[in-house]
């Protein structure tokens, strides 16, 4: 054996030792939770739980940190480029570890390959919803109303780009109707258009639109998720008309890509322990969200086909954000 592979097989056997003893005794101090976009969004309402919990069932503080901007991309570059120990997490949502692939040609880092999964904590649908004056009550007569008049129906979206975009544009691509894209900056202003009429039609985030929904103002069309949902049981799902389709805002829990397999075992264990329970599946469905928890395999199997999704729509549709 030569001095050089005796030299290899040192530094693999102190790297393992090394892993082992961090597994052993992790967590052992402060473990940071980063949320790429401003305090009150999806992700951080899916976040803030688990930092809690998480805090109480290892006794070590668990902290939020919010880093705004570029389309979750900063804050997600931040995680990417963490020291690989477990004291660095990432809560996503869909945008910057799926989305983002088909919209930007250069991503300062890589969604698969710079981030091991932990789990898909939550999935939050969005509805087709109209004003209470356009004359349909169903997805199948949204269709034909818009077939009859090309180009005169429109679908509000919270903005470019967005999960609500490319439903608005996955819609048209299955369906072969022509309903014009106007992208609003986030809910408030969808809902207000959408109230007053000014955009008959639009995809909406539950939350928000829920209320307007109860009162009449607005009419939910379909749901965009593969099943119906317990806030809208008697709203079908767009997929039940149009198999396969299945849109929707979700978060997701990451670790940097080399952190140790037996600290992503127990990140994994204890995250999708707190996830899948009763209290927090409450606090989510308050928020119109449903809580997941699945395995750190199968989210790495719903990322890449997320991402094979919107790489269609965007290549079919043809659509681009500005950089």
């Amino acid at each position: 054996m030569t001095h050089l592979s005796v030299h290899r097989i040192c530094a693999a056997l102190l790297a393992l030792a090394a892993a082992t003893a961090l597994a052993q005794t992790y967590p052992s101090r402060v473990i940071r939770i980063i949320v790429p976009y401003p305090p009150g969004g999806g992700a951080d309402i899916t976040a803030r739980p688990i930092a809690q919990m998480l805090s109480e069932r290892w006794g070590q503080p668990v902290i939020i940190e919010n880093h705004g901007g570029a389309s979750g991309m900063i804050g997600a570059d931040i995680v990417a480029k963490a020291p690989p120990d477990g004291y660095t997490l990432l809560v996503s949502a869909s945008a910057e570890v799926a989305l983002n692939v088909a919209l930007f040609p250069k991503m300062p880092y890589d969604p698969v390959r710079d981030f091991a999964p932990i789990t898909l904590a939550t999935v939050t649908p969005m509805a087709l919803v109209v004003h209470s004056s356009v004359p349909v009550t169903s997805l199948k007569e949204y269709i034909a109303i818009a077939r009859a008049k090309p180009g005169s129906m429109t679908f509000g979206s919270v903005g470019n780009g967005t999960p609500h975009h490319f439903a608005g544009e996955w819609l048209k691509m299955l369906t072969k109707v022509d309903i014009v894209h106007v992208p609003y900056k986030g809910s408030g202003p969808l809902i207000i258009d959408l109230l007053g009429g000014h955009s008959p039609s639009g995809f909406a985030t539950l939350l928000p639109a829920m209320q307007h929904m109860k009162s009449g103002k607005l009419r939910a069309l379909a749901v965009t998720t593969q099943k119906r949902v317990p806030l809208l049981p008697d709203v079908p799902a767009l997929a039940e008309t149009l198999p396969g389709f299945d849109i929707s805002q979700w978060n997701a829990v990451w670790a940097p890509a080399a952190t140790p397999k037996d600290v992503l075992d127990k990140l994994s264990a204890e995250i999708t322990r707190i996830v899948q329970s009763p209290d927090y599946k409450a606090r989510m469905s308050e928020q119109g969200s449903e809580a997941i928890g699945n395995s750190p395999s199968e989210l790495a199997a719903f990322q890449k086909a997320e991402i094979d999704k919107y790489r269609k729509i965007a290549q079919e549709a043809n659509i681009k954000v500005d950089q």
